[in-house]
């Protein structure tokens, strides 16, 4: 939490001097009535008195006091308020990779199943796309704020030789390109792959193109290192996932690099991708607040007094 005004804090100071001047006085006070009354007489002349009550209402008028300072400081803090629009560009590997199943039931379906739940969790004024790539990218969904017709995209995805994680990269910029209205909306690509590159453009390439377009791009690394395929020779080919080469892609473009080695894992890493998409921090001066939490706090010190001592103060 920030001030707008911190130079009103500096009321803060005569306020916490007033409390010590009321603590100082008590003492002396009670100094005084020790060593000039016998303590018996002094039992019957004075009354005991519910001090704790007078600490309360003092404390609760105090606290209020300092609330009212604190809202002439104006107080600002970052607030999470839902984005009104945005573009995001699911990328999906469609390589023969994909088919290994150290992601139950497999990486591929993996892919769908979570990134169908995360485009539900979308808000609806948000346009998606999905590309697909393998040796080439394909543009399966261009933008669209009908989430229905790129879900049903995803369930068509089929396994292709070859990994192209450049060329889908560029393919997704183009469309971010094309949908662009002439207004400030942010755009972030989304790609889920287990990273092995093998043909097109790199993925260095991708990301430097990217990073001058201003799109982070998130990647989730799909699989583990003792993933397999069946060659068709029934010998079984090892597929590892390579987490360090899409990391760097994240990285560079600003991005959030994930990996997922379950499909309790993926739910998780689309829930946190979707969270850091709808939502932006703002910044808003909270000073009404702290002025009705003074008011407040006044309002019961004065309705305590009210009704234990007989009056307001």
């Amino acid at each position: 939490m920030t001030f707008l005004s911190p130079w009103f804090l500096l009321l803060l100071i005569p306020l916490a001097g007033l409390v010590i001047a009321a603590a100082l006085m008590r003492r002396r006070r009670n100094r005084y009535a020790v060593r000039f009354a016998a303590l018996p007489l002094l039992d019957r002349v004075v009354p005991e008195r519910p001090g704790w009550r007078r600490h309360l209402t003092g404390g609760l008028g105090l606290l209020s006091l300092a609330m009212l300072v604190m809202a002439a400081a104006r107080p600002e803090a970052d607030v999470r308020v839902p984005r009104e629009q945005a573009t995001v560009m699911v990328v999906v590997d469609q390589s023969v990779s994909m088919e290994a199943t150290d992601v139950s039931p497999s990486r591929l379906e993996a892919a769908i199943e979570a990134g169908t739940q995360f485009v539900d969790g979308l808000p609806d004024n948000f346009r998606v796309g999905l590309v697909g790539f393998a040796g080439n990218a394909e543009v399966l969904a261009t933008p669209t704020n009908d989430h229905q017709a790129v879900k049903d995209a995803l369930t068509g995805l089929t396994l292709e030789p070859m990994t192209a994680i450049g060329e889908g990269v560029f393919a997704s910029l183009e469309q971010v390109r094309e949908s662009a209205t002439g207004e400030d909306v942010p755009a972030r690509i989304v790609l889920l792959s287990d990273g092995s590159n093998t043909t097109g453009r790199s993925p260095s390439e991708a990301a430097a193109a990217a990073s001058e377009a201003g799109v982070p791009v998130s990647t989730i690394a799909y699989g583990t290192p003792e993933g397999v395929v069946d060659g068709g020779t029934g010998r079984p080919i090892r597929v590892p996932v390579d987490a360090e080469a899409l990391a760097a892609l994240a990285e560079s473009t600003g991005g959030t690099a994930y990996q997922a080695e379950s499909s309790d894992e993926l739910q998780a890493v689309y829930e946190d991708i979707g969270s850091s998409i709808g939502w932006v921090a703002e910044p808003r001066e909270l000073a009404p607040y702290f002025a009705a939490a003074a008011f407040l706090f006044t309002l019961i010190a004065a309705a305590l007094s009210l009704r234990w001592f007989a009056r307001l103060v």
